[in-house]
């Protein structure tokens, strides 16, 4: 099996791509003495003079007649430090354990058949994000018992939740980091190999549970009057990421991918990762051809000075949206990649955002920025590192604060003024919607961290009208708020335990929505299914128009308007987290006339609630000017909960 140069030049993709009777392959590694190709094809044959690649200045190449999809592979480098087996960086299929060392696969990108035609993701202040981490976010079986203890749970499990988010009404979804990682278990974050799925969230072909997500897939496609899936199609493990992003596209809802360009992970023992790939001294860590010396979260910083590092990077995003349709990235932790890459950082973020927009400018990035967020947000024209949003902790921490305050009881102090402060266009902020906004997240609940809002509400209850009065109101603020609101999985139902990875007592508790076994839960669900429902037919809850005008800490009661710059369609949220209700509360209002009381979050609590105090379906701002305001009007706010009033009903 020659590697021969036919298909060889300097536009031949790297990695391993299947063409004419064969395939290319053709990897980065400037300092390798050789480089061979070694698989299936040669009987894993090391160093063959059949399976040599020829140099070309910092690049190896060749092509293998042969060769075809499935085919397993690895190259074998011959450097100054060492010699042996190193996995294809570009790989887009590692081998599952326990075959280790984990084997690269071939695999041609064209072959899965896609029913997304005509699908664009919404617009970016319409987003309404739900993040999930697909290891344990959903398994049944055949009977509908959960059987998540014991295993990971895969992108296939996922279908079975389509329909449910689907009816929750968030149109983007964002797992958790979903590429190769080394660990057992992982929240995502130590990655090794960038561009091949998790193998753990895969089933293999053959396996038993395989034709029932099959018939799953299928039923989904054809409630939507869409075709089946070709015979095989989910044989290759690739084809199960991607039908899970077809079918939420299908299903009218965007796939953002959780990706990290600041650092991986997964060299500890393993001589064939990405580390030292061209097997240079190890005695030097800065020898690393992809790597500083560095070290963050267990791994080590890429070296960002080195513009085939960059490319790299920049190729990994862009093969995603090609190959997997995804509809944008939220990039962990880009502070990281600017003030440790320096200026080659920076360069990486320009390079980054101004080539995913050109393949795709409807597809977001949103970045975990921590420094000057504003800077984050402008456009590189203007100085800026390019991205279109960042991920916020100004309601977030400002939000949790007033509830772990008012958990304090009815006399305890509780700080308003932050979360006005939060409301409000942060500054240097261009437009509303590019903070991403969230009280409850992966980082903020994991385990040993920080406590779920029902838990920060209500420390020794979660299920109490505390807990679940003070959560609506936290949720509703997220929700009514500017900026994009992002849901963290079980949160939409109350879920009360922090999540982790790996201990699976702490396993959100799917039962007591499903099957009915926690009312407190199946009420909240509702709350928040129509909370959103209420977001996306009242433009002024995505407007970029919004007053908070007024705040009154010793009431615990605070109010703001929303409207769409232009338009109007104005909206008024009255928030409380006094334990009493209020009756006759003056409150300003834009406009005379009737306002329609279009949610009211006391209705929810033991739903109907039979004691739901509100304004009988609206009031009259007849009354004179306040709070900076041309009318006001008389109120009922329900104890621990909130109120929204509109001109209409919505579209």
């Amino acid at each position: 099996m020659a590697a021969s140069q036919k298909n060889i030049d300097d536009r031949t993709p790297l990695g391993a791509n299947l063409i004419g009777g064969g395939a290319t392959f053709r990897v980065f590694a400037p300092a390798a003495l050789n480089v061979f190709v070694a698989g299936d094809f040669n009987g894993w044959v090391t160093q063959d003079p059949n399976g040599l690649l020829s140099p070309s200045g910092k690049f190896w190449g060749g092509f293998v007649p042969g060769v075809t999809d499935g085919t397993q592979y690895k190259f074998y480098v011959r450097g100054r430090g060492t010699s042996g087996f190193k996995r294809d960086p570009r790989a887009r299929e590692i081998t599952p354990a326990p075959a280790k060392p984990n084997n690269c696969v071939v695999r041609d990108p064209g072959s899965y058949n896609w029913h997304d035609a005509g699908f664009r993701p919404p617009a970016f202040n319409d987003l309404i994000i739900y993040q999930f981490h697909v290891g344990t976010y959903y398994g049944r079986d055949d009977l509908g018992n959960d059987n998540r203890r014991g295993r990971d749970c895969t992108f296939l499990d996922v279908l079975d939740r389509i329909e449910y988010l689907a009816e929750l009404g968030v149109n983007a979804i964002e797992p958790m980091p979903i590429s190769e990682f080394e660990t057992e278990t992982s929240l995502g974050y130590n990655g090794s190999d960038m561009y091949a799925p998790e193998y753990r969230y895969t089933i293999p072909a053959g396996d038993p549970r395989l034709p029932r997500f099959i018939n799953k897939a299928n039923q989904l496609l054809a409630s939507r009057g869409k075709p089946a899936l070709a015979a095989g199609q989910l044989d290759r493990p690739i084809n199960q990421l991607k039908a899970l992003i077809d079918l939420c596209h299908v299903f009218g809802m965007a796939v953002l991918l959780d990706v990290v360009h600041n650092h991986a992970g997964g060299f500890d023992g393993d001589d064939e990762s990405l580390f030292f790939l061209d097997r240079q001294p190890t005695d030097n860590l800065n020898n690393s051809l992809y790597f500083t010396d560095q070290p963050e979260s267990g791994g080590l910083i890429f070296a960002f000075w080195n513009q085939d590092v960059r490319q790299f990077l920049i190729d990994n995003a862009v093969s995603f949206y090609n190959e997997y349709h995804v509809d944008g990235f939220r990039f962990d932790q880009v502070t990281i990649i600017e003030q440790q890459g320096g200026g080659p950082g920076q360069q990486l973020c320009h390079d980054i955002t101004d080539t995913l927009r050109f393949v795709d400018p409807a597809n977001i990035l949103i970045a975990e920025y921590w420094a000057d967020q504003a800077h984050c947000v402008r456009p590189v024209g203007q100085g800026g590192l390019g991205f279109d949003a960042v991920w916020s902790a100004g309601l977030r921490d400002n939000v949790r604060a007033a509830i772990g305050q008012a958990a304090g009881g009815a006399q305890a102090a509780v700080d308003f003024d932050s979360i006005a402060g939060a409301l409000s266009i942060p500054g240097g902020f261009p437009a509303l919607w590019k903070s991403v906004e969230a009280v409850e997240n992966h980082d903020e609940v994991f385990a040993g961290r920080q406590p779920r809002i029902p838990r920060l509400s209500d420390s020794n209850d979660s299920r109490s009208w505390y807990a679940r009065s003070r959560s609506r109101v936290a949720t509703g603020l997220v929700l009514t708020g500017p900026g994009i609101p992002l849901l963290f999985m079980g949160q939409e139902f109350l879920e009360d335990k922090p999540w982790s990875d790996s201990d699976p007592d702490l396993l959100i508790y799917w039962d007591g929505v499903d099957k009915g076994l926690d009312k407190h839960m199946v009420d909240h669900l509702r709350f928040t299914r129509e909370l959103i429902a209420l977001r996306r037919h009242q433009p002024a809850l995505r407007g970029e128009g919004v007053n908070v005008f007024h705040v009154h800490n010793q009431n615990r009661v605070l109010a703001f308007q929303r409207w769409v710059a232009g338009v109007g369609r104005d909206v008024v949220v009255v928030a409380s987290l006094n334990e009493s209700t209020y009756r006759g509360y003056q409150i300003g209002f834009p406009g005379p006339g009737r306002w329609l009381e279009v949610f009211n979050s006391d209705v929810y609590d033991n739903w109907v609630n039979p004691i739901a105090t509100g304004n009988g379906g609206g009031v009259s701002a007849d009354g004179g000017p306040l709070h900076g305001l041309p009318n006001s009007a008389s109120l009922v706010i329900p104890a621990n909960g909130f109120v929204v009033f509109a001109r209409d009903a919505g579209d």
